[in-house]
Order: structure tokens, then C-alpha cells, then sequence
């Protein structure tokens, strides 16, 4: 009888103590990436990883000295890789939405920007803001909010044509299927350095996208610490200088560079 109630009582501390699996408990951290979008995340020459996202995660990481193993994803993967585990934090230009907070927590925003819109030089007469997307077929990235946001909370009626990525996108625009891709600023500038692409920059500024950082669900600790590296890469300087490395010559405006207001880790 005393062994039963020694065991149970010992079940019930772990069961009173047991805490969500941190970031910060190992010294690697697996941080889930895609590896298609120019400027922003991106495979070199040389096979290495590259770009604004992939600069900001190894700084913010090695402020709090971990290693990153590095997990390569697809459009659409960002949720499913930290709910079953596979990594503990994803850098894939994620905008913070109240759906993904029910299954994901969000450190940061690390920056905050604005939808924009691409179209075909011959277009850009007839589409300069986001209401002349009214009737018109826009490009709907699996796993994006962007097209759901101009028809929910814009209220225009655009017509979304579904795509697996935005190289999808890229070709769908160039032989006439769509009309349009809007997503973030930065995703565009980066989908007009491309070769061959000629596309206009419409410069309608709508629709704040708050660019944070994937962690899972219940993880505080790990989430709070990355906030703090966030706000120290903001005041030391960094910040401005991964901005303007990756999209100083974009045309997007870098004037003011300051700490986002964080979304709290709950």
C-alpha cells in the first residue's frame, strides 16, 4: 500500500509539472523554411540557404545560441510542421491570423508590411488599387490568406485561382489565367527579380501583414525569448541593415524601421 501511494503520488507531481516542449530546451532548433521565394528565402549557387528570412533566423537563433537544422517546406506545410512536431519554429513569411493562433503561437512580428499588387504592364492602366480587382482573377497560393483578405475584408469581389506556389502564379499571370497576384510587398519584390519576369508594381499599399515567426503552441518560454531578440536586432541596428541588404533597391519604403508591436506570447 505504501509503494501504491508513493507511485501515485509521484504520478501526480509529474502530472502537476509537466510543461509544453521549449524552443530553449535543446541547443539545435529545427526552423522550417521554404526555399522559392527570391529575396526572402532562397537556395544560392552553392546550394546554401539564403535571404532576408534566413539572415533574421540565424541572428535572432544565435542570440540565443542555438544551432539551426534547417527543414525545407512547401506552401501550405507552415501549421502541419509544428503541430506534429517536426520543427520548433517556421520563418516562411507568416502573417499572424486569428485561425493559425488557435493551433500555433506567433513570436514577433519580426517586420510589418503591406499587400501590394503585380499585373502585366498592359495592365497597370487599368488596375492601380486593390477595388479594381472587382471581377478579376487573382492568384491564391495554397496556404495563404492574401486572395481570402481582398474578398472577406476588402469586400471585392475578386475572382481567387488556386495554385500550389507562387512560381504557379508566375506562370498563370505571364499566359493570361489570372489578372493579378497580390501578397506581401517583400514576396513581390522578390517575384520581380526573377528572369524574364515583366511585371508592374501597382504600389497600393492595403492590408498590414504582420510578418512573424511560427512557434508551437504553448511554447512561452521560447516565444518570449525570441521577442527579446527581435526588440535587440531592432535597437542595435541589424534589423535595418537585413532590410536594406535584401530590398533596399526594391523600391519599398525603408524610412522608418522600427520595433513592431509584438503580439504577446500567451
Amino acid at each position: 500500500m505504501r509503494k501504491l501511494l508513493i507511485c501515485l503520488i509521484l504520478l501526480l507531481t509529474a502530472c502537476g509539472t509537466a510543461q509544453p516542449q521549449s524552443l530553449m530546451d535543446d541547443d539545435e532548433v529545427v526552423v522550417a523554411i521554404r526555399s522559392d521565394v527570391p529575396l526572402i528565402s532562397f537556395k544560392g549557387q552553392d546550394g546554401a540557404y539564403d535571404g532576408f528570412n534566413i539572415d533574421v533566423a540565424e541572428d535572432l537563433l544565435s542570440r540565443l545560441g542555438k544551432r539551426i537544422r534547417w527543414l525545407e517546406i512547401e506552401a501550405g506545410d507552415q501549421l502541419t510542421v509544428l503541430t506534429d512536431g517536426r520543427a520548433d519554429l517556421v520563418f516562411a513569411h507568416m502573417s499572424v491570423t486569428p485561425e493559425r493562433k488557435k493551433v500555433i503561437d506567433f513570436a514577433g512580428p519580426y517586420h510589418v508590411d503591406f499587400q501590394d499588387i503585380a499585373v502585366r504592364p498592359a495592365d497597370k492602366g487599368a488596375i492601380r488599387d486593390v477595388r479594381d480587382l472587382e471581377g478579376r482573377k487573382i492568384c491564391l497560393v495554397r496556404g495563404t490568406n492574401i486572395a481570402q483578405r481582398i474578398v472577406e475584408e476588402r469586400r471585392v469581389k475578386a475572382i481567387p485561382v488556386e495554385a500550389p506556389d507562387y512560381n504557379v502564379c508566375m506562370e498563370m499571370i505571364a499566359n493570361g489565367a489570372i489578372d493579378a497576384i497580390s501578397t506581401n510587398s517583400q514576396i513581390l519584390a522578390g517575384l520581380l527579380t526573377k528572369p524574364g519576369v515583366d511585371l508592374h508594381l501597382v504600389g497600393a499599399t492595403f492590408n498590414e501583414q504582420r510578418t512573424s515567426i511560427g512557434v508551437r503552441k504553448g511554447d512561452v518560454d521560447g516565444c518570449e525569448e525570441l521577442n527579446r531578440a527581435i526588440t535587440q536586432m531592432y535597437q542595435d541596428g541589424t534589423a535595418h541593415m537585413l532590410l536594406d541588404k535584401w530590398f533596399g533597391k526594391s523600391g519599398i519604403d525603408l524610412s522608418v524601421v522600427a520595433v513592431p508591436q509584438f503580439e504577446g506570447c500567451s
